[in-house]
């Protein structure tokens, strides 16, 4: 059942952020547009809330549960810079905006950008270590909880993986093509901005 309402809470995540987008720069209605990317979280805590009923009415604590709560976590993260990519791209194609800058290719920013995605999957993972606590507290059965735990783990190597990909920019840093110094300092001051 949970890993069915994963499936359902991502698909209701995009279906969301399309209608939403649309909404915004194909039928220029705004406000709907907004409303409907604003009930984005709302799929989590009915993730949350049903994870939370399943535990209760008795269920094995199991790797759905786990995945209930790195999926929510992750959304946390990393939610709110992918709804607003997102958007600046269908602003871009459907509403005349000028092209989104993307991410700085070279240099310390690129490290500083790398660091900031990093700092979205530290979030997603204590947010995931939390909500596992929680569960863990919540079964209260040392016996049963072994799978929750372990998930944990996960979470945190995860994140220790993408820190070292970010930190790797820092040591490496990739260094801009000798025609490129013009465009490498307008992302400079385009990273700083942001």
């Amino acid at each position: 059942m949970i890993v069915a309402l994963i499936a359902a809470c991502e698909i209701g995540f995009w279906v969301l952020l399309a209608a939403g987008l649309a909404c915004r720069y194909v039928f220029r209605m705004p406000r709907l547009g907004l409303a409907l990317l604003l009930c984005e979280p709302l799929l989590e805590v009915v993730l949350l809330v049903a994870t939370a009923l399943d535990l209760k009415h008795g269920a094995e604590p199991d790797w759905t549960h786990g995945l209930a709560a790195l999926y929510i976590g992750y959304t946390v993260g990393h939610g709110h810079r992918t709804v607003k990519w997102l958007d600046g791209h269908a602003a871009h194609r459907l509403g005349g905006a000028p092209r989104p800058v993307g991410p700085p290719r070279y240099g310390t920013a690129r490290a500083r950008h790398e660091t900031r995605v990093w700092l979205g999957t530290l979030t997603g993972a204590a947010v995931a270590t939390v909500l596992l606590q929680l569960a863990v507290w919540y079964v209260d059965d040392a016996s049963r909880t072994g799978t929750l735990e372990s998930w944990r783990y996960a979470a945190w190597r995860a994140a220790g993986i993408h820190g070292l990909v970010a930190l790797a920019y820092w040591i490496w840093p990739k260094k801009a093509p000798a025609g490129a110094s013009r465009e490498h300092g307008a992302e400079e001051r385009e990273s700083a901005r942001r």
